[in-house]
C-alpha cells in the first residue's frame, strides 16, 4: 500500500443559520485516526465466531499463547501483488476467519476495491471505512470465483453472499480485548507502519530469520494485516529494535506465502502502531435476513455532524416499496464509546418528498433504546408497538428517528459528506435527512451537502 494520505485536512464548517457543525474524518490510506472504543455489551454474535474461541479460555482467562493456524481458523494466505489493496485483503480475511472452522469462504478483494463507491484507484490504497461502507450497503461480499483478483475488471450484477449487519471498533492498545476478539471472531483487522514494500524488500525493522517485525517511530499506519494469534513469551531478542519486553501478535499478511513464515509474521507488542486501530466483523447473516434495505449513505462514515454537544437527533425519511412490508430494524453508527440511543418511527411522514413540516415529527412513536460500549455500526431490531403497527403500506413515507448521546463528542452523528477533494462524490438526490439539537426544531442536512448514515430494514408481509 502506498503511504499517501487522503482526507488529511481536518475540516470543520460552522454553518451559520443552521447552527450545526460538520467535520470530515482525518484518514490514512490504510487506517485512520486511532480512536479508543470499549466493548458493546449486548451485540449479537455468529455462533461460529464464539463457540470455538470460548474453549480456548482457561478458567475464563486468556492463555499465554494462541495460534489460529493450529485450530483451522485462518483462511488461505493471499497475495495483493503490486497494488494498494491490503485494506481489502485484511477486511475480507478477517471476515472469512469468522466462519471457520465450520464454514469456508473466499471473498473477492477485486469486487471490494473496485465497487466501494469511492473514486480511488486500486493503486492508491484505501482504508477500513471504505470496507465498512461497501459491506454495510450490501454491495458485498461476493465470491472470489465470481470476481477473480488482479484483472482490474469487475462484472456487473453480482449479489452479496452474506449481509454484514454489525462492525465493532475495539479499544486502541487494549490487548486483552484484542485477544478475546481473536478467540471469538477468528481475526482482528489492525494496522501498522510497514517499512517493507513487499515480500522481496528489506527493512531495519524486520528480522527475516525470525519473521519478527517491530517499528518504533512517529510514522502513521500505512498497511493492514489480520491478528490471528499471539505469544506472550515471544522473545524480545528476535526483534531488531530494542523493545521493553517479550510478546508478539501473530499476523496474517497479504504478500503471499513467500513472505515470512508462509505468509505470517510476528509483530511486537511494543510496535508503535499495532493494536491502535482494530476492526471486528461481529454480526454477519444470511441474505434472507431482511428483504429490503433503505439507505442514502453508500459511501458510509466519511464525516461527522453535531451542534457542539454530545447529543443529537437525526432522521431519514424513506418511501416504502410497492408491497406491504414490516419495519424490522434500523442501522446507524456509534462514533464513540459509550453511545446511548433511542429509536422512534413516524408513519405517513408528509405527502410528498421533501415535505415534512410543522410538528409532524412530534407524532413520533418510541420503539427501543439501548447503548453501545464500542464504537462502530449496529443494526438495532425494532420493538415497541404491536407488530401490525409497523407494517408499512405500499408507497408509504415513513421516518426513522434516532437520538444518540456520545460522551465527550461535539459531532456525534455519522454522515456521508463530499469534502470536495475528488475522492468521493455524494448523491444528495437519494436522501431526505433531518437533524435537530432538541428533537423539536428540525433542519435538512442535504442543504449542507451531506447524507445521514441511517438505514432501515424491512421484511415483506
Amino acid at each position: 500500500m502506498k503511504n499517501k494520505k487522503w482526507f488529511s485536512l481536518l475540516l470543520m464548517i460552522v454553518c451559520f443559520g443552521a447552527g450545526f457543525w460538520i467535520s470530515s474524518l482525518e484518514t490514512d490510506p490504510s487506517m485512520d485516526t486511532a480512536w479508543d472504543y470499549e466493548k458493546e455489551s449486548e451485540s449479537r454474535e455468529m455462533h461460529s465466531r464464539t463457540e470455538s474461541g470460548r474453549t480456548e479460555l482457561i478458567n475464563g482467562q486468556l492463555p499465554a499463547s494462541y495460534d489460529g493456524r493450529k485450530k483451522g481458523r485462518v483462511p488461505s494466505v493471499k497475495n495483493q501483488g503490486s497494488i494498494g489493496t491490503c485494506w481489502a485483503f485484511a477486511s475480507l480475511q478477517a471476515l472469512e476467519a469468522g466462519f471457520l472452522p465450520e464454514e469456508s469462504y473466499d471473498f473477492s478483494e477485486d469486487h471490494m476495491s473496485l465497487n466501494n463507491g469511492f473514486c480511488i484507484p486500486q493503486e492508491e490504497g484505501g482504508e477500513y471505512t471504505m470496507s465498512m461502507a461497501y459491506l454495510l450497503s450490501w454491495r458485498g461480499p461476493v465470491s472470489e470465483e465470481d470476481d477473480p483478483y488482479g484483472d482490474g475488471y469487475s462484472p456487473d450484477g453480482l449479489k452479496a453472499v452474506k449481509h454484514v449487519q454489525e462492525i465493532q471498533l475495539l479499544p486502541g492498545r487494549d490487548y486483552e480485548k484484542i485477544k478475546r476478539a481473536v478467540l471469538a471472531y477468528g481475526g482482528v483487522q489492525s494496522s501498522l507502519y510497514s517499512s517493507l514494500s513487499g515480500r522481496e524488500s528489506r527493512s531495519v525493522s524486520y528480522n527475516e530469520k525470525e519473521f519478527a517485525y517491530c517499528y518504533l517511530g512517529p510514522e502513521p499506519p500505512n498497511h493492514d494485516s489480520v491478528i490471528v494469534g499471539w505469544d506472550d513469551a515471544y522473545p524480545r531478542e528476535n526483534f531488531r529494535e530494542e523493545v521493553q519486553g517479550d510478546g508478539a501478535f501473530i499476523c496474517m499478511n497479504s504478500w503471499g506465502d513467500g513472505f515470512g513464515d508462509q505468509g505470517y509474521f510476528y509483530v511486537s507488542y511494543y510496535d508503535s502502531n499495532i493494536g491502535r486501530n482494530n476492526i471486528i466483523y461481529t454480526v454477519v447473516e444470511e441474505t434472507d435476513n431482511y428483504d429490503h434495505i433503505y439507505q442514502s449513505d453508500l459511501r458510509g462514515w466519511v464525516g461527522q455532524m453535531g451542534y457542539g454537544q454530545d447529543t443529537i437527533w437525526f432522521s431519514n425519511v424513506y418511501e416504502a416499496g410497492d408491497a406491504p412490508q414490516r419495519l424490522e430494524a434500523a442501522g446507524f453508527y456509534a462514533t464513540g464509546p459509550g453511545t446511548s440511543y433511542e429509536v422512534y418511527v413516524v408513519r405517513h411522514a408528509g405527502e410528498e418528498p421533501g415535505i415534512v413540516e410543522g410538528r409532524e415529527f412530534d407524532r413520533k412513536v418510541f420503539l427501543t433504546k439501548g447503548s453501545f460500549e464500542y464504537g462502530g455500526y449496529y443494526t438495532v431490531p425494532l420493538t415497541g408497538p404491536p407488530q401490525e403497527d409497523l407494517v408499512l403500506s405500499s408507497g408509504e413515507r415513513f421516518a426513522v428517528i434516532v437520538k444518540i448521546t456520545t460522551p465527550d463528542a461535539v459531532h456525534p452523528a455519522a454522515i456521508e459528506y463530499d469534502a470536495g477533494d475528488g475522492r468521493t462524490f455524494v448523491n444528495l438526490s437519494d436522501g431526505e435527512g433531518y437533524i435537530s439539537a432538541d428533537g423539536m426544531a428540525w433542519e435538512r442536512v442535504e442543504n449542507q451537502n451531506c447524507n445521514l448514515c441511517l438505514k432501515a430494514y424491512t421484511k415483506n408481509r
